[in-house]
Order: C-alpha cells, then sequence, then structure tokens
C-alpha cells in the first residue's frame, strides 16, 4: 500500500483524483493540505466525498506530509510548486506536479511564456514529461514527474504517430481544439461564469497560449525534428472534454487505412489509446481515462482527431497513471473499469 498527499486538494483535479484514489486498491490518501482557515473535512469542500474519505484540510508543512506521505500530489498554481517541490524532494517523497512548472526545458522559454523566472531551473530538462504513452521507461525511475496539461495531451498524443512515422510534415501544423469549462479550473473568472459562456462559443488565447511551446517541445522530442505548430483553443459551454481537430500536410503517399494501421501499431500495448474508424465525440471519453484519436484524408491533407476528458485523461487520470509507474504497480490500476 502507498501513502499519498495532495497538495492544493480544494480544486478540480484535487477532486477528480480523490475520486480515483479511494477506490485504488494499492493507495491510500493519508494527507491534503489547504489553507482554509479551520481544518476543514475534505467534504465540506468537495460534497461528492461525503461517507467516502475521512479526512481534514490541513497547512502542513513539507516535513509534515511526508511523515505521513511516500507520494505527493502537487495541484498548486504555477509558480506556487516549484517554491516547494524542491522541498518536498529533499524531505524524501516522489512528486508528481500537475502545474506547468517543470515540463518545459529551458528556463527562459518559462520565463517568457508564465511570467516568472524558474526559481529551480536545475531540474527543467531532466524532469520526465508524464505522458506514459511516451515517457514509461524514464517515469518509473524518476523521484519528480512533469505531468502534462490537458490540450497538450490530446495533442501530442494524436500528432506522435503521424511525426515519428514521417507521415505529415513537421510544419504547418494547425490544432483546432475545444474544451469544457472546468478547464479554466474553480476559482471564479468573468469568462466562465455561466451567464457568459453559456450559449457561446468563443476562442482565446490567440497566438499567445502557453501549451504551444510545450506541444512542440514534446513532439520535436519525440520525433527527432523541429516541430512548429499553431495551437489554437476555445471555450466550449459545457463541463468537461477536450476535442482536437489536427490539420497536417502529407510528407508521403499513406491512405486512411495505411494511417490507422500505423497508429494502432504506434499504440499497441497502450492501455488508454482507442484507434477508432468512427469520429470520436467528447461524451465517448467523458469520466474515464482514454483518449480516443482517428484519422481522415481530406483533399490532401491529414485530418487527426483527438478526444478525452480534461480532468482525468488531461490531468487526474494520468497523473495515477504516472503514481502506478513509479510505485512498480499495474499502469491501468484504479483507472480501470473506469467511466462515470
Amino acid at each position: 500500500m502507498v501513502t499519498v498527499g495532495i497538495l492544493g486538494a480544494t480544486g478540480y483535479t484535487a477532486l477528480e483524483l480523490l475520486k480515483i484514489l479511494v477506490n485504488h486498491p494499492e493507495a491510500k490518501v493519508t494527507a491534503v493540505t489547504s489553507r482554509q482557515e479551520g481544518s476543514p473535512p475534505i467534504s465540506s469542500v468537495h460534497p461528492s466525498l461525503t461517507g467516502r474519505l475521512d479526512i481534514r484540510c490541513e497547512d502542513l508543512k513539507p516535513t509534515q506530509v511526508a511523515e505521513r506521505a511516500e507520494y505527493v500530489f502537487c495541484a498548486l498554481p504555477h509558480a506556487a510548486s516549484m517554491a516547494v517541490v524542491p522541498e518536498y524532494l529533499a524531505a524524501g517523497c516522489k512528486v508528481i506536479d500537475l502545474s506547468a512548472d517543470y515540463r518545459l526545458t529551458d528556463p527562459a522559454v518559462y520565463a517568457q511564456w508564465y511570467g516568472h523566472v524558474h526559481t529551480d531551473p536545475t531540474r527543467l530538462g531532466s524532469t520526465p514529461y508524464g505522458l506514459p504513452e511516451l515517457y514509461a521507461d524514464k517515469i518509473k525511475a524518476a523521484d519528480l514527474v512533469a505531468n502534462p496539461g490537458c490540450y497538450t495531451s490530446a495533442s501530442i498524443l494524436g500528432l506522435a504517430p503521424a511525426l515519428c512515422g514521417g507521415f505529415v510534415e513537421p510544419t504547418g501544423i494547425i490544432i483546432d481544439a475545444k474544451s469544457g469549462v472546468s478547464g479554466a479550473g474553480r476559482t471564479p473568472k468573468q469568462n466562465i461564469l455561466y451567464a457568459e459562456c453559456n450559449e457561446s462559443f468563443s476562442a482565446y488565447g490567440v497566438g499567445t497560449h502557453r501549451h504551444m511551446p510545450e506541444i512542440e517541445q514534446v513532439l520535436s522530442q519525440t520525433s527527432s525534428q523541429p516541430v512548429e505548430v499553431i495551437f489554437q483553443p476555445h471555450l466550449v459551454p459545457m463541463d468537461r472534454g477536450i476535442l482536437a481537430t489536427i490539420y497536417a500536410t502529407p510528407k508521403k503517399p499513406a491512405t486512411q487505412a495505411e494511417l490507422l494501421a500505423e497508429y494502432r501499431r504506434f499504440y499497441e500495448g497502450k492501455p488508454f489509446i482507442r484507434v477508432v474508424d468512427h469520429l470520436p465525440a467528447t461524451k465517448d471519453s467523458s469520466y474515464t481515462n482514454f483518449c480516443d484519436i482517428t484519422v481522415r484524408i481530406v483533399k490532401g491533407k491529414v485530418l487527426i482527431i483527438s478526444c478525452l476528458d480534461n480532468l482525468i485523461k488531461g490531468a487526474s487520470g494520468v497523473a495515477i497513471q504516472n503514481l502506478n509507474l513509479m510505485a512498480g504497480l499495474p499502469e491501468t490500476m484504479g483507472l480501470l473499469p473506469c467511466g462515470r
């Protein structure tokens, strides 16, 4: 049995982690941190956990968490994570960081896109990117894993087979992605108020979204060539889910059937990737840790459609995959069967 702590237990990703962990046969939640006054029960913060988890939110120091937990999920905001992760590592915890603080390899790129000077730059470039389908071996041996973002997971998983197989050009790629409102987090913001986003569909972060350099970095590493993308996110008035439609130029001739066969070969043995013949919808993967992918050829272009639940496969579910790998447990433990 592995003991687990969660830092920043009040958000949506923390809730999804807790919902998975209460049913995980080899993990026990022993600490949840929050700066809320009075050490409230976690069920008062997340009422869906009533009767399922009897633990209180506490404002604990890293050494106090380390006394209770071997593994820590850091669900703190960007910049807040890098301030505390070194302390947890020094205290002997293994850390899965759900922020973006350790995903990028270049501190200058991090500062450019996140507006903060990185205070733990020596770990950039050596911290494994937490996408098990691509980096399982490195994750298994790691003390710190950089959990990927939700948009990045859909985009990278959708493009990796085509780029690694030399089927599409590495430049001129357009990723047109849509996300549910939960992707913006639990903190109230004007654009995600019900009256603002209901019955409305909008683009945001045009040319400035922070996931763009992350997508390019990982795909460039994976395919051993410089990859450039235009990534454009949109907000859809639904609770959860991401659907990315990706447009790429063919590099060599291939039929739709050949591309689908290559995707199935690339993801053979990867339990949470479903290469499908039909056009996936967000409801197909909602409340699961699956990523559904299909490919089409349209007027000489390669169209890739990638679909996942932004809170599970795009955040907390893949974090549990990483925990399982780090702890020497079956990758699917606690995640299959999965669904609402």
